[in-house]
């Protein structure tokens, strides 16, 4: 191509330019079809002349004008060379282009890197952006976690964020995708409409299944959105991820009712470390399930609550531990008769604040296993291990453990001169400072201050339990187990909560007093008066279960500790309950609930769209945002103009960007109506509504003043 500075009779100002179109590309490429896109060109540019004589172009006219054409067939050939044709709209716009960058626009982009720009590539069509405006959209959507996407009606805003969706899917950036828009009614209270729920919420949500359908295979989406990959829901039924009010949730404290936490508490996490509340949003009164394990532990959530699990295969596959609703294991539970959902535990044992106690914890797990706490008589022990009796000793300063026949011990006051005789017995009165005096066999339990307490502490008071009345079972080919045996159903059940605290699971069954052979003391026999509890435990590898030799050689000589492992046994309707929400800071948004079962509610490893954001209100705009999980995308996408909220009702999009301007990693796209990618007279009408639109504000001023 060349280009000479002035006209051929010197006219100062004009130019003359020569495009010679390689002979690979045949004219009617350059041209179009009966001359249509030369016509445009003529059209854009009607102070220049242009002539076309074989594979050459000339152009005379304006020296500006003649150098943007110039730069035009630049572009158009840099396009055709990538196979793509060009289109009367696709020159319209690299006109416009071309003209902005002329006029101080500052577009670093050209034509031919917005038209050749590929997102995605199905059923035989490519989705590209069309405009400058849509190009930046969709490179925000690239570079930020969170983009809104605001403007007028037919700028691509929804298509293109879908279409990069689902290239986040196939390209395995994200694992699912979850597509959202407000119901709002229009006219008609949905509950009043006919048909099922589905068929009643299905007309809002038909642009985003008919955009589905342009970028996957049909026969594809029934599946994907079976398996959860893809959802499709209005905002109002996307939110319910929740658990009744009632429901224990785990403290540095202790355990508190998830409907009185507040933002800023702090729950425990997965890693077993107090992680912030971000979110509390009440849900009003919903169906709720009850999800049982294999293990008998259990709780209570809604059928949208999201459960972090992973299958037999995926374990297999090394395949990433997957997340699901409870209605979407519903039915679902059982591969050939094995349970298929596994459950993660925690990865470290819960970390609690210290708390004094009283007693040395090792030496009050020995007691409340083998100790007699009647307080009718100086407290005793009883063991055939006297390595047990000397570390009782050693536990307790102020105390003799002296042997007093066969496994028997006592627990005396160590006297010294100048003591009265009555004084009260040390093992005697630390026990009634934990109201462990005058319990029984079958009423012992664990003080709350040992429940709660240290890792440290815990472990110590589950150690001396196993070392009194629990011992290892050997299975072959198996890791060995921990089997401990009570008549007290409370301290069965703090002994289950030890383990639990410390990543392991226990199981437990029940021996019916009634009917039981009596056993034997001294020669005599003794009637068993209450049910006896066993308890079967697995700990994680590195968690010590025994400090008696004899029991610690044993377990580690069978294998020791292995991989303690929780399944999802059953969920059954439990009615209706009020219910709440959470949403915590923890990195795999994963929190301790009821019997140390590990949920959560926020959207990890996700792409997705809020689409008519400005039917929003801002509770629901916060509501929405604050959902964000870990690894994921949010794309939010709206026209302010076209608020279908009641009257009175703000819109939270028109609010939400002067809360957020600013914030990192949160961007603001804006198209016009320059970026309307449908038919021409769409553009128009934008235009001439904003032109109304803004007299009638002029009007108002003049008006006000």
């Amino acid at each position: 191509m060349t280009q000479t500075p002035t006209a051929p009779n010197g006219t100062p100002g004009e130019a003359r330019a020569h495009f010679a179109v390689p002979a690979k590309h045949p004219m009617v490429t350059v041209l179009g079809s009966g001359d249509s896109l030369l016509r445009v060109i003529e059209q854009a540019f009607p102070d220049v002349d242009i002539h076309v004589r074989g594979n050459e172009v000339s152009a005379v006219g304006d020296a500006r004008e003649v150098a943007l054409i110039q730069r035009l067939f630049d572009e158009m050939m840099l396009v055709l060379r990538t196979g793509q044709p060009m289109t009367e709209d696709a020159v319209e716009r690299s006109i416009a282009m071309l003209k902005a960058s002329e006029d101080g626009g500052g577009a670093e982009e050209t034509p031919a890197e917005v038209l050749t720009q590929n997102i995605l590539s199905s059923r035989g069509r490519t989705i590209r952006p069309k405009t400058l405006n849509q190009k930046r959209y969709v490179d925000a959507i690239d570079k930020h976690t969170i983009v809104f996407g605001i403007g007028p009606a037919g700028t691509g805003k929804t298509y293109l964020a879908m279409a990069k969706a689902v290239q986040a899917l196939q390209s395995k950036q994200v694992t699912r995708i979850i597509l959202t828009r407000p119901a709002v009614e229009a006219g008609e209270r949905l509950g009043f409409l006919p048909g099922t729920l589905y068929e009643k919420i299905d007309p809002y949500l038909r642009p985003l299944y008919d955009a589905l359908h342009d970028m996957l295979d049909p026969d594809s989406i029934p599946k994907l959105m079976a398996s959860g990959t893809i959802e499709v829901a209005p905002l109002a039924y996307m939110r319910g991820r929740a658990q009744p009010v009632f429901t224990n949730v785990l403290t540095p404290d202790g355990w508190r009712p998830i409907g009185s936490l507040e933002v800023g508490d702090l729950v425990i996490g997965s890693n077993g470390e107090p992680t912030p509340v971000l979110g509390v949003y009440p849900q009003g009164e919903k169906d709720v399930y009850r999800v049982s394990a294999q293990d008998g532990s259990w709780t209570l959530c809604c059928g949208e609550h999201l459960w972090t699990v992973r299958t037999a295969s995926d374990k297999r596959r090394d395949k990433p531990w997957r997340v699901l609703e409870t209605q979407d294991m519903i039915g679902n539970l059982r591969a050939a008769h094995a349970r298929r959902y596994e459950l993660p535990l925690l990865t470290a044992p819960v970390a609690m604040p210290e708390r004094e106690v009283p007693v040395d914890p090792y030496a009050l797990g020995l007691l409340l296993g083998d100790g007699c706490l009647t307080g009718s008589t100086t407290p005793s022990f009883s063991t055939e291990d006297a390595e047990l009796a000397e570390a009782l000793e050693a536990a307790l300063p102020g105390v003799s453990v002296r042997a007093k026949g066969g496994p028997d011990y006592v627990l005396n006051r160590t006297t010294a001169p100048g003591d009265v005789v009555t004084l009260e017995n040390p093992v005697t009165g630390m026990l009634r400072q934990l109201d462990l005096v005058g319990t029984r066999s079958h009423s012992k339990f664990v003080p709350d201050d040992y429940l709660h307490n240290t890792a440290e502490v815990r472990l110590a008071v589950l150690q001396g339990l196993l070392d009194s009345d629990g011992g290892p079972v050997t299975q072959k080919d198996r890791t060995c187990r921990i089997q401990y045996t009570t008549t007290s159903i409370v301290l069965r059940d703090d002994v289950i909560a030890l383990v639990q605290s410390l990543g392991g699971v226990a199981y437990t069954r029940r021996r019916a007093a009634e009917g039981r052979s009596p056993g034997k003391a001294n020669g005599r026999p003794v009637v068993h008066r209450h049910d006896a509890h066993t308890v079967d435990i697995r700990l994680p590898e590195g968690i010590e279960p025994f400090r008696l030799a004899r029991k610690r050689d044993a377990y580690h000589a069978a294998g020791g500790g292995g991989r303690p492992m929780r399944f999802i046994d059953s969920i059954e309707p439990a009615g209706r309950e009020e219910t709440v929400c959470i949403q915590v800071a923890a990195e795999d948004s994963l929190y301790v609930t009821q019997d140390y079962l590990l949920t959560h509610n926020t959207l990890n490893d996700a792409f997705i769209i809020l689409d008519e954001a400005q039917n929003t209100n801002p509770e629901q705009m916060k509501m929405f945002l604050t959902r964000l999980g870990f690894d994921s995308k949010i794309v939010i996408t709206g026209d302010i103009t076209q608020v279908d909220l009641p009257n009175g009702t703000k819109s939270g999009l028109r609010q939400v960007r002067d809360i957020l301007d600013g914030v990192p990693d949160v961007h603001f796209s804006t198209l016009t109506s320059q970026d309307v990618v449908r038919h021409k007279l769409v553009g128009r009408i934008v235009d001439a509504y904003e032109k109304y639109d803004s007299a009638n504000e002029q009007r108002a001023g003049r008006n006000g003043k």
